[in-house]
């Protein structure tokens, strides 16, 4: 009887190890056919990349013109992105605001396609860094306005913050006076990555 064990014990052994060795061919072959369709997205991709030099002959005059103006964003965004997570670390903690999490509004990574020369990269590292300062700034107000005079105006907005719905009506003073301090420790979850 033991030896019939021990023989059913070595078989089921060396049929795991035959289904362990099985496993371990098919992951090397679908690694091997993910880098080769990796490689083969990367050289599909680069064929749409445009020459620097190539890039800036094509480009019109007015538009190589007003660059500089353009560029001189990167000032009042830097200014106004340093005011504002200065503004909420002093601020947010003594008003119990959660703080808004600046990471979640700057995202760069737009400096990985292939397909862009580096002008291009530069032109979408600025935007992703302007919109992202306009939305990180907007977040931390948005909470702040929350705090201090949740009232909806008396005329409609054109694009209100998610927080706006949930502000008391224009002209309700006894709402507002009775919902004020329920409201201010009302704050949604960080919202989550989307994709």
């Amino acid at each position: 009887m033991k030896q019939q064990l021990d023989d059913l014990l070595a078989r089921i052994a060396a049929l795991q190890e035959e289904v362990e060795e099985e496993y371990r061919a098919r992951r090397e072959e679908f690694e091997r056919r993910r880098t080769a369709l990796a490689e083969e997205f990367l050289r599909q991709q680069r064929r749409y990349k445009i020459g620097l030099f190539r890039f800036l002959l094509r480009s019109r005059a007015l538009v190589a013109l007003t660059a500089p103006i353009i560029y001189l964003g990167w000032i009042p965004f830097l200014l106004m992105d340093l005011f504002v997570t200065i503004y909420q670390w002093t601020c947010f903690p003594i008003y119990r605001i959660p703080r808004v999490r600046r990471a979640d509004y700057l995202v760069f990574d737009r400096e990985d396609l292939p397909y862009l020369n580096i002008i291009e990269k530069f032109n979408c590292f600025y935007c992703s860094y302007g919109n992202g300062v306009a939305a990180y700034t907007r977040e931390v107000a948005a909470r702040t306005e929350q705090y201090w005079c949740p009232i909806k105006h008396a005329r409609r907005l054109r694009s209100a913050h998610p927080y706006y719905p949930n502000f008391f009506d224009y002209g309700d003073a006894e709402t507002f006076r009775q919902g004020l301090a329920r409201l201010r420790r009302q704050y949604p979850e960080p919202p989550q990555e989307l994709h």
